[in-house]
């Protein structure tokens, strides 16, 4: 049976400073997002597009999706394997490239997620669990581009 699933969320431009659009620099690139019950999200688009640092801007939101989204999948599996983790980070990186038009895309990111175990001899399941975190994840089955993973495990002792 197959599910189908909705999700809303308000983008609100935040950026007009009393001309609009009326020329590039007229305006931020500063926007707003939110979702019912949930808090706001600042965003701007990247420095090199006009953009505001203090803020996220979309290439770092599709990061973050990309790893939320293999976190939630690996620590479900851990649970599924017996699998006790303790402590999870990542810091994935996205390498993009801009055409002369303009337009742009994303080559490939690569997620690099640090696992802390209870037990060493747990390990050596880790990277099977992340092969299938990234076979089952909804935001890398939904891009066009390789999400790659190296991944890094400790224990406590």
């Amino acid at each position: 049976m197959i599910k189908e699933h909705l999700y809303h969320l308000t983008v609100l431009w935040t950026g007009n400073k009393g001309s609009g659009t009326s020329s590039y620099s007229a305006y931020e690139r500063s926007h707003l997002i939110s979702a019912k019950n949930k808090p706001d999200i600042l965003g701007s688009s990247d420095v090199a597009f006009r953009g505001d640092p203090s803020k996220y801007n979309p290439e770092e939101l599709l990061l973050a999706s990309l790893s939320s989204c293999h976190m939630l999948w690996f620590l479900h599996l851990c649970v599924e394997n017996g699998v006790v983790v303790l402590a999870y980070s990542d810091s994935p990186e996205g390498k993009m490239i801009e055409f002369k038009n303009g337009s742009g895309q994303f080559l490939e990111v690569t997620l690099h997620p640090t696992v802390v175990l209870t037990v060493a001899s747990m390990l050596a399941k880790l990277d099977a669990l992340h092969e299938k975190a990234h076979q089952y994840c909804f935001i890398a089955n939904s891009v066009n581009f390789p999400v790659k993973h190296i991944a890094t495990g400790k224990t406590t002792s």
